[in-house]
């Protein structure tokens, strides 16, 4: 029997591939540009340049939006790309927004008054948003791992996104660009963005998800006439349009959590209906 001994099976090692598709790194690039977008809002908020910090902003969420799509198109998606959207989305979403918010405030505050005392207050909270950002990224990759949630969160996202928090934080900043109005450059008014996006992205309050709306045939010619006139409205009046649509999406909030209170009551109620069948 010595001689028919039976060897045990090596275990393969997982080959390393030498070369790598050139549409696998697309998605990273724009990743990486978003976050060089951030990064330059950044720099144009230290020298209170506005609109290029606003604009290099609206850019980091365009291209944000991009970088999914593009992976799923060309089948480059990856666990490195994801960790790299993360954070990505805290520079551009997390930390240029709260920095921004902080300069613009502190422009609007004259030395030796009681604002101006309270500059650390300022700073508190634009690291509360900044670190806000941070958990609500960290408990999306969470949820990711975990699975499906109930099938009434469907069409919501749990906290408000890190693109849709930074887009109601510079909301002030856009209407006093429009109106050049010194009245809404308020510190008062900084702080109050600061903590209601960083509460609003770190709680678990629904918010509208785009991804798995439907829209009926029926209404497909309104909705087309409707987005028409919105990006006319971008071309001919930029700062206005971007300023409602920031009102209108803050409005939405407490409309989706109507909403997602009765999809949930329905959900429940056709539970007990089954569990007593």
């Amino acid at each position: 029997m010595g001689k028919f001994r039976f060897r045990k099976k090596r275990k393969r090692k997982p080959r390393i591939p030498r070369e790598i598709p050139i549409r696998t790194m697309i998605p990273n690039l724009i990743t990486l540009l978003a976050a060089a977008s951030g990064i330059t809002s950044i720099r144009y908020s230290c020298q209170e340049h506005w609109r290029s910090a606003v604009v290099a902003i609206l850019i980091a969420c365009v291209l944000d939006g991009l970088d999914g799509s593009v992976a799923r198109m060309l089948r480059g998606t990856s666990k490195l790309g994801a960790q790299l959207d993360s954070l990505a989305d805290f520079v551009s979403f997390g930390v240029a927004p709260a920095l921004l918010m902080y300069f613009w405030i502190m422009q609007a505050v004259p030395p030796g008054s009681f604002a101006h005392d309270l500059r650390g207050l300022f700073w508190a909270l634009a690291l509360f948003h900044a670190m806000c950002c941070a958990f609500r990224l960290a408990r999306f990759n969470v949820m990711l791992d975990a699975g499906p949630t109930q099938p009434y969160w469907k069409h919501f996202f749990m906290g408000l996104p890190a693109p849709g928090g930074a887009g109601i934080l510079i909301t002030p900043v856009i209407w006093q660009l429009h109106t050049e109005s010194a009245a809404i450059q308020s510190p008062w008014m900084g702080c109050a963005m600061l903590a209601i996006c960083g509460i609003l992205m770190a709680c678990r309050a629904p918010t509208i998800s785009a991804k798995h709306l439907r829209i009926p045939a029926k209404r497909m010619v309104p909705v087309l006439l409707a987005v028409i006139f919105a990006i006319g409205m971008l071309v001919s009046q930029f700062w206005l349009t971007l300023g409602v649509i920031g009102l209108l999406y803050l409005a939405s909030i407490p409309v989706c959590g109507i909403w997602f209170l009765r999809l949930r009551r329905r959900y429940e109620a056709q539970q007990k209906v089954i569990s007593n069948t």
